[in-house]
């Protein structure tokens, strides 16, 4: 399992000196041990530096960039992905976690059944490491149109096959900047779903799925005008539609545990 390419592990962080500690750490316990984190940070005024030097010293495997100006997480991602030299492209935000085989696991489901562009299920976290008792899982098969009407994968979920789907870059959104990245490689392959839960979303105050719909509307119609999609009113159909799949997967796809 160990020659199956380098997972090169995309993480922005901005201030998350709290957290990115045990994101790391949850890196570095990985099964698979051919990974790079390169972590670009966003002009934190933190202890983030500090504490993401003293780990990049002791492992080679974590590379550290700092912005010169603060960008927002889109800008981060995209240094991050050009300075990518891995075959497979995963994602970890600065105060998630993962469990220790989640590489190995998904490298594994992707190989076996030639897929480019996969997902896994996920449960949430508190700002201080307790577990919610949900499962959030999605459709097992996502097309174009699929991804269009929602933003199935988490982030932390997230993996693809970068020799088959190449340079990933996206417009500097503030917010959905994710989603943007899915659209684009929904354009060239499916996305196919892992059932296993190998990861932990740290839902903080102040993040995105704590906002108001209205806050939430005005982002998702920004992100499809961004990705060209400004023509007969599609921002506000399109949004419509996700709002009415996302009260679905309320429904369908989150699970007590």
């Amino acid at each position: 399992m160990n020659d199956c390419g380098i997972v090169s592990i995309i993480t922005p962080t901005y201030n998350c000196g709290a957290f990115i500690a045990d994101t790391i750490l949850s890196v570095k316990a990985q099964t698979y041990p051919n990974w790079e984190m390169i972590i670009v940070d966003d002009c934190s005024t933190d202890s983030t530096k500090l504490i993401v030097n003293e780990f990049a010293k002791k492992d080679s495997r974590i590379k550290y960039i700092c912005l010169d100006i603060n960008s927002g997480a889109a800008v981060a991602r995209n240094v991050a992905l050009k300075n990518a030299t891995g075959k497979w492209i995963a994602f970890l935000d600065s105060d998630d976690l993962w469990t220790p085989d989640k590489l190995q696991k998904q490298i594994c489901f992707m190989i076996e059944n030639n897929y480019s562009f996969s997902y896994h299920d996920y449960s949430e976290i508190n700002e201080i490491g307790e577990t919610k008792p949900c499962r959030i899982s999605g459709p097992k098969h996502i097309t174009k149109f699929g991804m269009f009407c929602y933003c199935w994968p988490g982030c932390l979920t997230v993996m693809y096959n970068r020799q088959e789907i190449g340079l990933i870059q996206i417009n500097p959104i503030k917010k959905n900047n994710d989603y943007a990245m899915w659209l684009e490689i929904i354009r060239k392959t499916d996305c196919f779903l892992m059932k296993d839960n190998c990861a932990f979303y740290r839902k903080r105050g102040g993040s995105i799925s704590n906002h108001s719909y209205t806050s939430l509307i005005k982002w998702h119609v920004r992100l499809f005008k961004s990705i060209g999609l400004n023509r007969f009113g599609l921002p506000y159909l399109l949004t419509l539609n996700n709002l009415f799949w996302g009260f679905l997967k309320k429904l369908i796809y989150v699970r007590s545990i």
